[in-house]
């Protein structure tokens, strides 16, 4: 088998260099007995799209096909594509295959055919569970079925669906059955995830291998989102609705995703206290009030939407939401409750509701299920108990029995199969019995190789005013083990792009719509108010890196360079190591060696003010903020704290480290100032960088440029703020105090200034709206107009240690008075001054 699906096509004695390539990675690739196989067919053949594909394939010399996969590895790491698994708190690098899933046109068909027919029939019987309830009192579903599952809502018996649709996002996870046909493993109804990684994986796979994937003629997927945009679009009840994606917030375990689903299909990402209800509405808070939401996208469990009437203790959903659903004053996708179709007790129903509902049997086959409630279905998994698999009946793992997969009963221990028979005897609806298979296998790279490993492609459907349109490819996750039985992104598997290859050419496809189907604007969207006080974070954190890399680099100058010592005095030391002991960057006292001091102050993540402890908490708040921040900004974020985590040898070392983040800080602002569209997005940034900068900077002066400072402190402070060429180009003498406090505190035209943080403060502030109506000067622009006009009107001449600290206190008010007005938290968020509901 293996040979064959080796052998080449040469003529007489010669063979391509591309065949042998091919015969040689796929000398050992052996189908494993009695499982179904995406390379090697029923018949023991290669199928013809993977021979098409590995032919193209041979065409890249072995160096080249390396490039391209450092190429793509790179790609995901540069654009920080992660993953969280369940109960860990670091994201781990995304896993993608460097071979896709291949499936031909003809066989995507039969799969195409059965997702649209289970979809519509998902559909109908969530509306009678939810309606009319007939299937349960006819006995077509025992009741049971649905009353032990906690994903069935009776809050939202009765309601009909804003938009008129349960589901508007379908997913079923496959396999191929033991006939080679495709099989459904599963039902996604909930919040199918998936799509997100899927349309990554795509991304970085096909700009890996351009010239292979336009070669085999791959269906594009942008159709697929397109389609499922329009349809939540048309579901509103105005021409230009607000959508937004609800998401439980950056510590969900597939978070990257939900921004990238975001930032695509041009949908605002919230979290559930962005949102506030107010009458029949559901409302965005935002930097401009209240802002009306039409449209939900969720990726929150059903039980945790509304603590009102569903999960009381959740704190991811919106008080009230239930209510406006009621109402039919937001559309939510999917309807809550619909995860009720995932539970494994109805699959051994559905064959007979399709009959029911259709006159058909499923064109797509289900695991063979029997649901343990019913009393023959019982004793039939009783008997047959070393040849099913348990499963639960609702929810992942086994109701008292570890792990999150299937119970084998032939590999327990005589006690535990006694305790598993108990179990199933006393508490049946907790249980279904499933007919023992073993995942099909797809070809995988391996070291020049390929090797067969097990697989379950997620295939997605959406529902469009003209029916139900599956995404042409899918998601697909590759187990590591030959054993395997269920595949879990934390347990090690890895993901693939799924190619639905085509005969003919495909066109390209975009999801920028005709120009003449647009209407014209230039006003950007709504900020959330959660969005916007990241925003200002993270000008904060990256300024407060700054500061500190700039005293880190004051601080070991000298040390690097011994004859700058002279300039640079053991008094003027100890200023800067005080200071950086006051802010938290280092736990050293400040007799300790500066240069001790300067590489704690860099890289000692125990205190919150080192530099690479500011930088984590930069790359937090990014994290937070990945649908608004380029993938250019993202990675210079990323490489700056990668840069500064690594261990610095020596003194030179951490000057180097320090110089180099100053550079890479410089082109974050670079890319802020000249690529961020001048909204309220990049305003809050920009603030966020000006407060801090001006408090910094004050702080350095009052340090530096005390009523007493010399020549040599004064130097300090020119060099920290970075005016020193500034203030020799303006005056031939050495550091004087008033011209140094003049330059770096009121001088309107240096952009390191206190003057001028303060007066672009005042220009941003100027340019956001009110929030309260009836024309009074709100207090964020009132402190700064105060402040800007004391800066104005102050002389240097009069300016002493005791008012630099009465204004650095004022800035300090300032920027907490910016917080509290734009991002309140808690009961005082929604604004009740102003509600601009209809807009």
């Amino acid at each position: 088998m293996a040979g064959h699906a080796g052998q080449g096509s040469g003529q007489g004695s010669k063979v391509r260099p591309g065949n042998r390539r091919v015969a040689l990675w796929t000398r050992d690739y052996v189908r494993l007995p009695g499982i179904p196989d995406e390379y090697i067919a029923q018949d023991g053949a290669p199928r013809a799209v993977w021979t098409r594909f590995f032919d193209a394939f041979a065409a890249l010399t072995p160096g080249e096909i390396e490039r391209r996969f450092g190429a793509a590895d790179r790609h995901l790491r540069e654009a920080g594509v992660s993953y969280r698994a369940p109960g860990e708190i670091a994201d781990r690098l995304w896993p993608l295959s460097h071979l896709p899933l291949l499936i031909d046109e003809a066989d995507w068909q039969q799969l195409t055919a059965g997702m649209v027919q289970r979809a519509q029939l998902l559909e109908l019987i969530l509306s009678d569970l939810y309606g009319e309830g007939r299937l349960i009192a006819e006995g077509a579903i025992p009741a049971a079925a649905i009353a032990g599952s906690t994903e069935y809502l009776r809050s939202v018996c009765g309601i009909k669906p804003p938009g008129g649709r349960y589901l508007n996002l379908y997913a079923a996870d496959v396999g191929r059955g033991p006939d080679g046909r495709w099989w459904v493993l599963g039902d996604r109804t909930q919040a199918p995830s998936g799509a997100g990684y899927a349309l990554e994986n795509r991304l970085v796979l096909s700009r890996a291998f351009t010239s292979l994937y336009k070669s085999m003629n791959v269906e594009r997927v942008a159709p697929f989102f397109e389609a499922f945009r329009d349809s939540l679009r048309a579901s509103a009840d105005r021409d230009e609705p607000r959508i937004g994606l609800l998401t439980p917030g950056q510590f969900s375990e597939t978070y990257f995703e939900h921004a990238t689903l975001a930032r695509y299909l041009g949908f605002l990402l919230v979290e559930g206290d962005d949102l506030a209800v107010s009458g029949d509405r559901i409302h965005i808070r935002t930097v401009a009030g209240l802002k009306r939401l039409d449209v939900l996208l969720r990726r929150v469990d059903s039980n945790f939407l509304d603590p009102l009437e569903l999960n009381a203790s959740s704190q991811l959903g919106v008080p009230g939401l239930i209510d406006v659903l009621r109402k039919g004053g937001v559309v939510v996708a999917n309807m809550p409750g619909s995860g009720v179709m995932e539970a494994r007790a109805l699959l051994g129903f559905l064959p007979s509701l399709c009959r029911r509902f259709f006159g058909e049997d499923l064109k797509m086959p289900n695991i063979a299920t029997w649901w343990c409630g019913q009393r023959p279905a019982r004793e039939e998994v009783l008997a047959r108990l070393d040849q099913v698999a348990i499963e639960g009946a609702y929810g992942r793992g086994v109701p008292g029995f570890p792990g999150n997969g299937p119970v084998l009963a032939s590999e327990m221990s005589p006690a535990e199969r006694e305790r598993l028979k108990t179990a199933i005897n006393d508490r049946g609806i907790d249980y279904v019995g499933q007919e023992l298979v073993r995942l099909s296998t797809t070809p995988v790279w391996d070291e020049g190789r390929i090797t067969p490993r097990p697989f379950v492609l997620r295939v997605f459907a959406a529902a469009t005013p003209d029916g139900w349109t599956i995404m042409p490819g899918g998601f697909c996750r590759i187990a590591d083990k030959l054993d395997a039985r269920a595949v879990s992104m934390g347990d090690g598997a890895r993901a693939a792009d799924v190619w639905v290859v085509s005969d003919k050419a495909v066109s390209a496809a975009t999801l920028l719509p005709a120009m003449d189907t647009v209407r014209i604007r230039r006003i950007a969207g709504v900020v959330p108010s959660r969005a916007a006080d990241n925003l200002f974070w993270l000008g904060r954190y990256l300024e407060r890196v700054e500061a500190t890399l700039r005293l880190v680099r004051a601080l070991g100058a000298p040390l690097r360079d011994p004859g700058r010592s002279s300039s640079t005095g053991p008094h003027s030391l100890e200023r800067i190591q005080r200071l950086l002991v006051a802010w938290g960057a280092t736990s050293q006292t400040a007799r300790a060696q500066p240069a001790r001091i300067a590489a704690d102050a860099l890289q000692d993540e125990e205190r919150f003010g080192s530099a690479l402890s500011l930088l984590r908490s930069a790359q937090r708040t990014a994290t937070t903020l990945r649908e608004r921040l380029s993938p250019d900004a993202w990675q210079v974020i990323t490489e700056m704290t990668e840069r500064l985590a690594q261990e610095v040898e020596d003194d030179d070392g951490v000057v180097s480290a320090a110089e180099l983040t100053l550079q890479e800080l410089a082109s974050f602002a670079g890319l802020a100032q000249e690529n961020m569209n001048r909204a309220a997005g990049w305003r809050f940034l920009d603030m966020g960088r000006r407060a801090e900068r001006a408090i910094n900077t004050m702080r350095l002066a009052r340090q530096f440029a005390y009523d007493e400072a010399g020549g040599e402190d004064l130097d300090i402070l020119l060099t920290l703020v970075d005016c020193q060429i500034t203030y020799r180009s303006r005056y031939l003498v050495g550091p004087l105090l008033a011209p140094v406090r003049d330059l770096v505190v009121l001088d309107p035209y240096n952009p390191r200034s206190v003057a001028f943080q303060v007066s672009g403060l005042n220009d941003h502030i100027a340019s956001l709206p009110a929030l309260r109506e009836g024309g009074l000067i709100e207090r964020p622009q009132r402190l700064a107009v105060a402040l800007q006009a004391m800066l104005t009107t102050a002389e240097a001449a009069s300016l002493d240690t005791k008012t630099l600290f009465s204004m650095e206190q004022d800035l300090l008010t300032l920027a907490d008075a910016i917080g509290s007005h734009y991002f309140p938290h808690g009961p005082n968020a929604s604004r009740p001054e102003k509600l601009t509901g209809l807009a």
